[in-house]
């Protein structure tokens, strides 16, 4: 009855305002209705385990009658521009490494055959063999010292295993997302004797190198650019729940991993790790202020050294010193308002000035600016199941006329100009000046109202992404390595988790081979530049911080 259901032919207003009312409290009551069933579906599933029985099973979609398949809120069709398709030419990147003529028999020919030359013809293999050494130490004894001298191994093969293996077991591991047995059966299937226990120390033990130059890999990647994408996934480490923060641009992809994923810990990541550090100035004072700390908790900070760089227990000491009765939610917001102050004071890490992100409120505050990603933001859209076919009409519409704007928006990445700015300004004014009657879709647009400088970002600078994919890509992989290996057991194999998935994140977007990056440092023949130097090199070539630099 209500598919066809037409508003404009109502003529009494009184009438029109009634049927909107009903329209939305049945909307409002089926959303609770749903919210009730899912919520007394678990109660039953959790009774029934208690009793010792199954919960409901999770019945996958069929073709015939079967339940419907899950909601997609993917927005990728709407926002994704299909390119044309061209296949691209393999041989120009193929190394030859050896040659070999075919030839005919003459006897096959006919007599009057006339040579012609050759056709080349490009053919891939791998041959997969062991290459088991017997090294024979020159062994010197000198009596007049009483020491024994060796012959070292070379470069690579401190141990019972050579840079080859060592390599194959960092790449399969975090960068083919193989599990320790699996990695294990590969190698005894190509005749290597190894252990489970020293499969599990290659990924982990003595890494110091790789984790060094990670570290630089990431500082280079913070001053590549005045932005950044943020986004974290979970990662159980030993059993507990952590949380994997993901920093990324065009030139490098970093993982960390910490306990908890509060203001304070941004700052911390942002920080490369460094020791927290607190300073209290007029943006400290002006930022609690924003967050509603009362006028008498600001004036007893006035005590604190000012414009002074301060350590976690030094302020610790003096809050409590001058603070007595402090409660713990304002203790929170002076913490993190001073450590956001001294993260941009501080000159040891590129500052960040712009974070492109959801909006999570652990993101806000730390950076000047905020982008934030338009298919989050979308997404909160297509969440909404109205069950009225005019509420269901009103959201497409207004969804079409989201992803035109979102559209408009890429166009003027390429070509930005004051008129196209002032233009778009006022067009995201007009889109969500919409109302529609349909109140949850209402609400919604005047959230996104209230993002409007977060979400125009891109006006200001032009060369930050319109969303957080990025990111998101990179929590992927973890997500897949979480999959497959559950998750790391002790701190050192969380940080080899961190350090060698941000650098075949990084080595990839950087166009180097991961396997011949980590061979050549375990051989020791470090003929790979190191990859802070290329971010270094592409940065100035990409010069991602264009906008910043006219500003």
């Amino acid at each position: 009855m209500l598919d066809d259901l037409d508003l404009s032919s109502l003529a009494d207003d009184r009438t029109r305002d009634l049927v909107l009312r009903l329209l939305n409290l049945i909307e409002t009551v089926t959303a609770d209705l749903r919210t009730a069933q899912a919520e007394i579906q678990r109660l039953r599933d959790e009774n029934n385990r208690l009793k010792g029985e199954q919960g409901k099973p999770a019945i996958k979609p069929g073709r015939n009658g079967e339940p419907p398949a899950p909601v997609d809120h993917s927005s990728e069709r709407e926002r994704h521009t299909p390119q044309a398709w061209t296949k691209g030419r393999k041989l120009d990147q193929i190394p030859i490494d050896r040659e070999q003529v075919l030839t005919l028999d003459p006897a096959s020919l006919p007599p009057d055959a006339e040579f012609k030359g050759y056709e080349p013809v490009v053919v891939q293999d791998l041959r997969l063999q062991t290459d088991n050494v017997r090294f024979h130490k020159e062994k010197y004894y000198a009596p007049s010292t009483g020491v024994t001298y060796l012959a070292p191994l070379p470069t690579g093969y401190a141990g019972e295993f050579g840079p080859g293996l060592k390599a194959l077991t960092l790449v399969f591991y975090y960068a083919c997302q193989m599990s320790e047995p699996k990695i294990l059966e590969f190698f005894h299937h190509a005749g290597v004797q190894i252990s489970a226990g020293t499969v599990s120390n290659l990924l982990i033990k003595d890494q110091d190198v790789f984790h060094a130059e990670q570290q630089a890999a990431y500082l280079a990647g913070l001053r590549s650019s005045p932005w950044q994408h943020l986004d974290d996934t979970a990662t159980r480490v030993n059993g507990q729940n952590q949380h994997c923060h993901i920093i990324c641009n065009p030139l490098h992809t970093t993982y960390r991993t910490t306990p908890a994923k509060d203001r304070l810990t941004i700052i911390d990541v942002l920080c490369n790790g460094a020791p927290r550090t607190f300073r209290l100035d007029d943006d400290a004072l002006a930022y609690l202020d924003a967050l509603g700390v009362s006028p008498v908790r600001r004036q007893q900070l006035t005590h604190l050294p000012r414009d002074q760089m301060l350590d976690a227990p030094t302020l610790a000491r003096l809050l409590d010193d001058f603070l007595p009765g402090l409660g713990s939610q304002p203790r929170k917001r002076i913490l993190e308002a001073l450590a956001v102050s001294a993260y941009h004071a501080q000159a040891e890490v590129p500052v960040v000035h712009l974070l492109v992100c959801d909006d999570a409120p652990q993101f806000h505050w730390v950076t000047d600016d905020l982008a934030l990603c338009w298919v989050h933001e979308g997404r909160h859209y297509k969440k909404l199941t109205p069950c009225v076919a005019l509420h269901q009409q009103q959201r497409d519409d207004f969804l079409t006329r989201f992803w035109a704007y979102y559209h408009d928006l890429r166009s003027y990445q390429d070509h930005p100009t004051p008129a196209g700015r002032a233009r778009l300004e006022a067009a995201f004014d007009t889109l969500v000046a919409t109302r529609t009657g349909y109140w949850a879709l209402d609400e919604r647009i005047v959230l996104t109202r209230q993002k409007k400088a977060q979400l125009l970002a891109v006006l200001a600078h032009p060369e930050i992404p319109l969303h957080n994919n990025p990111a998101e890509l990179g929590a992927r992989q973890r997500v897949r390595k979480r999959d497959v290996s559950f998750g790391p057991r002790t701190a050192e194999g969380s940080k080899a988790w961190d350090t060698f998935q941000s650098l075949a994140a990084t080595t990839k977007k950087l166009g180097v081979s991961f396997y011949h990056y980590i061979h050549d440092r375990i051989s020791g023949a470090n003929q790979v530049s190191p990859l802070a130097d290329l971010i270094d090199e592409r940065a100035q070539a990409l010069n991602l911080g264009a906008s910043w630099s006219v500003a």
